[in-house]
């Protein structure tokens, strides 16, 4: 690891995420994602804005007490790693939902510069060159989806009310009914967030996933600290919702990082105790 970048703790024994720098700003990439050639994405990390306080530094929310001018020029030096300016981003409405919205040009800005005129919309879908897909997080589950084949991308926020509702599952049939997406054909990447040792959930939450995953749940949940609490593992049931969709398990790439144990470098809502930022995650085509 180039030692110029701050120290992470990684999960899986090995490095996945790449980590990368533009001027002040760090953020992480996947290499599978990199290696289609179609795409431009990153994950950001709190390193690299102009945020203060409780929202240092790198804060990509306007509706957790953060200046509004800080924001805007934290998502101007995220568009820059891009080659390109906030009037081309187009920002989520996440509410837990498994709502998909097909993106096109004339909702460029929409959530910086523009009022978005939709509202609940936890996954993006695109096929337009030149269009940033933003989603957001402080622990809950960025997936990524390159359709190599029909060029197409979608990003989608599943925390636990989306995975239970198969969020992965549902980007792909959006992405199958717009641009006739077939699943073995994506690449795909779960991002960094909370992971299993860090994730205690109670266990109306967790028989959601007992029914879900039936005789194979023991492979997501785990007994917790405390009597009636389980370790949810999402990572884990993200990527067996994106495998029974169709997309081949070669093709998915799964975080070594997790937002909770890294709490200095990415928020996490968990660590701190809800006062925080948030991340993001973005996406484009690349013009050909």
């Amino acid at each position: 690891m180039d030692l110029g970048y701050h120290d992470v703790t990684r999960k899986a024994g090995k490095e996945i995420l790449k980590q990368g720098r533009f001027k002040e700003v760090e953020y992480l990439m996947f290499p599978g994602l990199e290696e289609t050639g179609l795409v431009n994405h990153l994950f950001s990390t709190r390193i690299g804005g102009v945020s203060d306080g409780i929202f240092s530094s790198m804060n990509l929310s306007y509706t957790r007490g953060d200046k509004k001018e800080s924001v805007d020029e934290n998502f101007r030096r995220i568009a820059e790693i891009f080659g390109s300016s906030i009037e081309k981003i187009v920002c989520s409405d996440q509410t837990h939902t498994t709502n998909i919205r097909l993106v096109t040009e004339k909702d460029c800005g929409k959530g910086i510069v523009k009022e978005r005129d939709y509202q609940n919309v936890d996954g993006l879908i695109t096929n337009e060159p030149g269009i940033i897909l933003a989603t957001f997080y402080a622990d809950c589950v960025p997936i990524y989806f390159v359709d190599t084949e029909n060029k197409a991308i979608g990003l989608s926020h599943s925390g636990w009310r989306g995975t239970v509702g198969k969020m992965g599952a549902e980007t792909i049939r959006a992405m199958e009914k717009e641009f006739q997406t077939k699943p073995e054909h994506i690449k795909a990447a779960i991002g960094p967030s909370i992971c299993q040792d860090c994730y205690e959930v109670s266990e109306d939450v967790a028989i959601q996933f007992m029914d879900l995953f039936k005789s194979d749940s023991e492979h997501i949940l785990k007994a917790g600290k405390e009597k009636g609490k389980y370790q949810l593992n999402l990572w884990e049931a993200n990527k067996r919702i994106l495998i029974e969709a169709g997309v081949l398990e070669k093709n998915i790439e799964v975080t070594d990082i997790c937002t909770c144990c890294n709490s200095k470098y990415l928020f996490s809502h968990r660590a701190s105790n809800g006062k925080r930022g948030n991340l993001g995650a973005f996406m484009e085509l690349r013009k050909s």
